[in-house]
Formats: structure tokens, sequence, C-alpha cells
């Protein structure tokens, strides 16, 4: 088993800050989140973290909320079973259930099953609601789909179960990679999954791009998207907190995007886009 970090965040105040913090935690490598009643717990491999790279953590000296932390060696923590432990099943607008094998079958219309190791609990299942919902009202038949940044493939595998056809997930992470694998498998799903950015598209073109990811990343990223994006076709972003939707829609008119509908689920917004 890994030796873990365990990090104690304590956040005045609470919310929205909490969600936030774990979001930028993600990118520099934390993987798994337990919230207290003020602040969060955080977990991170001990070979995966170095002091620089909290300073890549924008919110820890955010002026509209002050946060400090501590940390101390966690060895021999069965990670299997905390996630089992701490994962709910989604259910998006009684249309769509998300689930482990061990959660009991919501008799949804639609239903992914998923092994979500140490990609869930993270504080993201607003953004993959949101994600969800609107794809409930997107058309997918036979269109070709990129879900980027994939983490567990579920965009991607519900867009094969709405009749998507060919599929492609990609993430930077490797233990991403083979855990959508894992899932497509699960749901009897065909995707071709790999490991990779942004910078790996250019060979072929998509009707339809999904990407809930973070901020920065999308910002740096749109105009790659638009390229390999069809004339007519729909970009669908979220990992976005409210206050990031102007400095993204920005990005979008200059990349002639057109906003055809925004939700928001408490903190957290998604964009569908047309080109």
């Amino acid at each position: 088993m890994q030796t873990y970090l365990e990090f104690t965040f304590k956040i005045e105040p609470l919310q929205p800050w909490n969600e936030i913090l774990m979001a930028e935690l993600i990118e520099v490598g934390f993987d798994s989140f337990t919230e207290e009643h003020d602040g969060i717990l955080g977990y991170i491999q001990k070979d995966l973290f170095t002091e620089s790279s909290l300073q890549n953590v924008s919110l820890l000296t955010h002026p509209e909320v002050e946060i400090s932390y501590t940390y101390s060696e966690m060895p021999n923590i069965n990670w299997n079973e905390e996630w089992e432990k701490n994962f709910d099943p989604i259910n998006v607008e009684n249309q769509v259930s998300i689930r482990a094998e061990f959660h009991p079958n919501q008799n949804l219309p639609h239903e992914i099953i998923i092994q979500p190791k140490m990609s869930f609990g993270t504080g993201h299942h607003a953004t993959t609601y949101l994600m969800i919902q609107q794809m409930l009202d997107m058309d997918f038949d036979g269109k070709t789909v990129l879900d980027m940044g994939c983490g567990t493939s579920v965009l991607a595998i519900f867009a094969k179960q709405k009749g998507a056809g060919k599929t492609v997930a990609i993430d930077i992470d490797e233990w991403s990679v083979e855990n959508s694998k894992e899932n497509a498998a699960r749901n009897n799903v065909e995707l071709e999954i790999s490991q990779g950015t942004a910078d790996n598209l250019g060979g072929e073109n998509f009707d339809i791009i999904l990407a809930n990811i973070n901020r920065n990343i999308l910002i740096s990223d749109i105009p790659t998207y638009v390229s390999v994006l069809n004339d007519g076709g729909s970009l669908l972003l979220s990992g976005l907190c409210f206050f990031d939707v102007a400095d993204i829609m920005e990005v979008c008119t200059q990349q002639n995007l057109n906003l055809k509908r925004q939700l928001q689920r408490e903190e957290w917004v998604s964009l569908w886009l047309e080109k």
C-alpha cells in the first residue's frame, strides 16, 4: 500500500471555498478528500508531494478566504475501502444513475456503473451532474465525441449510451486511462482511450467535445478544442465556478463560439457552446 500524507485544511468562510479548494488540490496531485465542519482533510501520496506544489494552489492566498493547514504521515491506508465508504450514487434529473457495483439499481432510464477508485469523492459531483444534465438534451446519435480529461470516462460512456459513434477519451493521468478502460468494459461500450493532453489533438475532428476540467486548463486549451471541432459542433464545459464564467466567455467569444445554455448547481457552472 502507498504511504499517504493527510492534510488538515481550516477554511474561513467554509462555503463555497471548500469545493473550490478541492478542485485546485486535485490539480497538484491530491486524490481523496473528507469534508469537515470547518474545512477539509486532503490526501496525497507522499512520493508525489513537494512543498513547492502548493504554490500553484492560488486559493491559499485568495483575499476573500483564510486557509491554514497542517499535515502528517498516514501509512497503509486501504483506499479502495475509503472510497467505498464515501462514494454515494448520483441521480441526475431522475433520468441517469451513476453508481458503483455495490449500490442497488435505481431503475432509471439510464444507468452508468463505475469503479471510481480515487477519482470520486472529490467535490466534483456537482460538475458531473451538470455535464450529464446538459447531455440529456443533446443529440449524440452517430456523432463523433471527445471526452477531454475523461477521469472515469463517465461522460464518454453516457455519450455512447445516447448513440454516439466513435468516442475518444483522453486523460493526462495513467490511472485514469486504466480506470476508463475498466469502466468502458463494465458498461459494455467501446471507447478509444489514451493518455495525453490537448497537445495530442489535431489528427481528427469531432462533432461534440466534453471537457470537465478546470478554469486554467480550459482557458489554455479552448482554442485547440475549437480547431478540432466541426462547424456546427458543440463544446460542453464544466469544472468552472460561477466567478470563472466571464473569463471563460471572453476566450469563447474570441473563438467565435456562441453560448447556447448555462446551468449552475451550487457554485459550479456548465456552459454549452456551439461553433
